[in-house]
């Protein structure tokens, strides 16, 4: 049976929203339903996140054809995909340990549908074996509307691939998060329990703070509150915003905190509270992914961003 941990619950009750996470509890299985395995099946990604051996949290995608995510049981991911050289996400899913705790994250922002799952991944044979602690279904709100294709590299060259590292954003780098109308978030328990969640709203709603300071609001959800409940517990989080035009990827790791000052969150539109980052590091990869999305169709959910 589904359960929140210390941390979910703590914030669920800062929130005054417990009575609402506990009806949300219905909404977390422990195995994947036919319809979410024919949904993961017309996947063309999945993002992925968890932390590596020294503790920092990355999050990132990976990608293939679709039918690249079976589901061979119920309690079973199959991904035929790993990570390419350079991916943050390769230092998590590598080490000597028999399995890494990930949380992971399935949308599709034609249809605005996203589904998360928790798990243990092994590496091996050209993938990953994911078996299922947690499947969550997740509403539709702030998923801006895209569709994609896939790159073809017989009929242009393929994209060179770079890899930069930092401790700071660069000045293009945060044109990059301020015009942002989404990013991919990873945290973890303090146990290492792993979850990966979707953040969206109207460009600009990711403030830069500075270059190792970022702040968005937490709009109004589920109030299972997966995410705040882990940083609770273990500020690390790990955040990828991707290129959905030119198939790049800023990875950043560092820090999270939730702030509950009212006088704070009232001059921000549709803020229910705000989250800060603190930057520890960053990559960002050209030709992360072989992925195109075309422009987006806000949704009509996003508060507007002053």
């Amino acid at each position: 049976m589904a359960t929140y941990h210390s941390g979910e619950i703590a914030v669920q009750d800062r929130a005054e929203l417990s009575d609402q996470a506990r009806f949300s509890l219905g909404g977390i299985g422990e195995a994947i339903p036919e319809v979410a395995a024919a949904f993961l099946a017309e996947q063309p990604m999945i993002v992925v996140g968890g932390a590596d051996a020294t503790g920092r949290v990355w999050a990132s995608q990976l990608t293939g054809p679709p039918g690249f995510l079976r589901t061979p049981t119920p309690r079973v991911l199959a991904v035929d995909a790993l990570p390419l050289p350079g991916d943050p996400i390769a230092d998590v899913l590598a080490g000597h340990r028999r399995s890494v705790q990930v949380g992971m994250i399935a949308v599709e922002p034609a249809t605005r549908r996203r589904m998360r799952i928790n798990g243990r991944a092994v590496t091996g044979h050209g993938g990953l074996r994911v078996d299922i602690d947690q499947v969550i279904a997740n509403c539709p709100k702030y998923l801006q509307k895209r569709n994609y294709r896939f790159l073809e590299f017989d009929a242009e060259p393929a994209p060179t691939r770079t890899v930069t590292d930092g401790e700071a954003l660069s000045a293009a780098q945060q044109q990059t998060v301020r015009v942002a109308d989404t990013f991919f978030i990873a945290t973890t328990s303090d146990r290492g329990d792993a979850d990966a969640s979707h953040r969206g709203g109207n460009p600009g709603f990711v403030q830069v703070l500075s270059p190792t300071l970022l702040r968005w609001p937490d709009y109004v959800g589920n109030a299972m509150f997966l995410t705040l409940g882990n940083l609770a517990l273990n500020p690390a989080a790990g955040i990828v915003f991707p290129g959905w035009e030119t198939g790049s990827a800023l990875h950043l790791t560092g820090t999270a905190r939730t702030l509950w000052d009212p006088a704070q969150t009232a001059r921000i539109p549709g803020a229910q509270r705000l989250v800060e980052f603190s930057i520890e590091a960053v990559r960002e990869i050209s030709a992360a992914s072989p992925l195109r999305w075309s422009a987006p169709g806000y949704s009509r959910f996003n508060p507007p961003v002053r």
